[in-house]
């Protein structure tokens, strides 16, 4: 605000301080602790918000690094022997196995939860992209609790609108629905319900159904899910919710508790999720906590086919501005302190296009997740953007990875990757079979 503004107000001002949000808060008090409410259900939320009051910039360190092609090949030799000829980024093969399922590409739609912005049609059309091109899907939490389980095809409930969504469009032998589940979802038996429903047993019984348990998220690291909700939906919710009046008039802040875990707890929970689910995948997502690295390790050790890990600065949710820029670690930090994985890795946390994504597969990911971009693309387009989407990112990877002389995506290493302001990576031994993968 300029000198001459300040001093209409009352003539008080503070240059190298965010002035507008500082009047805000006072004027508005905790409401201003959240975006403004007028965005819910329209604004995807995440960091580098302009009314931000952390740091503008929303690069972290995975953005900083650059790939770099060696001048000497052999691998690319070893293609030219077994093709006959000069090799081309067309023969970059993407194929994958994610947390168990096969997948065309190292690519999954990650969770969206219960907001109103994937609740409804962009969640269904996100489900059918997804399956045609036969990739994982993830279904967030808090979905039951919220919009509860019905079978009735006339008065079907979200969840099970956007599992047979999905199914209808994927081909046989790909792909795979995971649904993920938090502390208000146990008390509604989410899993139960999923697992012995018979409009779900072509998923599960072809091994394309898993179930993810959720103990943290990038957008808000230490939080639970969080949305924004009017007076007669807080009311019904109250029961199930935590359900705070903060947000002004008619407004209510709807919290999910992220549970409490340790490392027996995590281990117990998986062992409890592989023997009573014997016919789900078992994944465990992880907010981008200090020490990821261990908690990752102790979630594969316990019999996880797959880790997920949520760079912090993303999210399709609703969370505290600061949250966005100031909480949790970025995700290149994430996969650095995890290093060579133990099993199967996921990466997701403002992924889009194939070079974020490819740093991330060279840093250890088997697979990368699309979230808020996946929403964006089928409000685009609801037939067929997520797809073009997932094209063009197809298309960078395959152009990347020929360019270091490599011809599958697994082929990656550190040593792919130069780092402008730290020391070179060691490179990693060659990958082996991730615990849990499909043969």
């Amino acid at each position: 605000m300029s000198a001459e503004g300040a001093t209409q107000r009352g003539g008080v001002y503070a240059p190298g301080l965010p002035e507008g949000l500082i009047r805000q808060r006072a004027r508005e008090g905790v409401a201003a602790v959240f975006p403004p409410v007028d965005t819910y259900g329209r604004q995807l939320h995440g960091a580098g918000d302009e009314e931000s009051p952390g740091p503008a910039s929303v690069s972290d360190d995975l953005d900083q690094a650059r790939l770099v092609p060696p001048v000497f090949m052999p691998r690319r030799l070893e293609k030219l022997i077994d093709l006959g000829r000069e090799p081309l980024h067309d023969d970059v093969d993407l194929d994958t196995v994610i947390g168990g399922f096969r997948s065309p590409l190292p690519v999954y739609v990650s969770a969206f939860g219960s907001t109103r912005v994937a609740s409804g049609d962009a969640g269904i059309a996100a489900s059918r992209q997804a399956g045609r091109l036969g990739i994982p899907m993830v279904i967030g939490e808090n979905m039951v609790p919220v919009g509860g389980y019905r079978r009735a095809e006339a008065a079907q409930s979200p969840i099970l609108a956007r599992l047979r969504a999905y199914a209808q469009e994927c081909p046989p032998g790909v792909g795979g629905v995971v649904v993920q589940q938090s502390t208000e979802d146990a008390d509604s038996e989410v899993w139960n319900l999923v697992y012995s429903d018979t409009s779900v047993r072509e998923l599960r019984d072809s091994g394309r159904l898993g179930f993810e348990l959720k103990t943290g998220q990038g957008a808000k690291p230490g939080l639970g899910g969080m949305t924004a909700v009017d007076a007669e939906e807080a009311a019904r919710l109250a029961g199930q919710f935590a359900v705070r009046d903060v947000l002004g008039p008619d407004r209510w802040l709807r919290c999910a508790t992220p549970g409490t875990f340790t490392e027996e707890i995590l281990r117990q929970q998986v062992r409890f999720m592989r023997n009573n689910f014997p016919r789900a995948r078992v994944w465990v997502k992880f907010h981008p906590g200090r020490d990821v690295a261990q908690a990752a390790t102790t979630a594969w050790q316990a019999g996880s086919d797959a880790v997920t890990v949520d760079g912090a600065q993303g999210g399709t949710g609703w969370a505290p501005r600061a949250f966005l820029d100031q909480v949790g670690l970025p995700l290149g930090e994430c996969l650095r302190r995890i290093g060579h994985p133990q099993g199967c890795l996921l990466a997701t946390g403002r992924i889009w296009e194939g070079g974020r994504a490819v740093r991330a597969l060279a840093l250890g990911a088997t697979a990368v997740g699309l979230g808020r971009a996946a929403l964006l693309a089928v409000d685009e387009d609801p037939e067929n953007g997520l797809i073009r989407l997932v094209e063009a990112l197809a298309l960078e990877a395959r152009l990347l990875v020929s360019a270091v002389g490599k011809y599958r995506a697994d082929a990656l290493t550190a040593e792919d990757l130069w780092w402008p302001t730290a020391a070179p990576t060691a490179a990693w031994p060659a990958r082996t079979a991730p615990i849990g993968s499909a043969a």
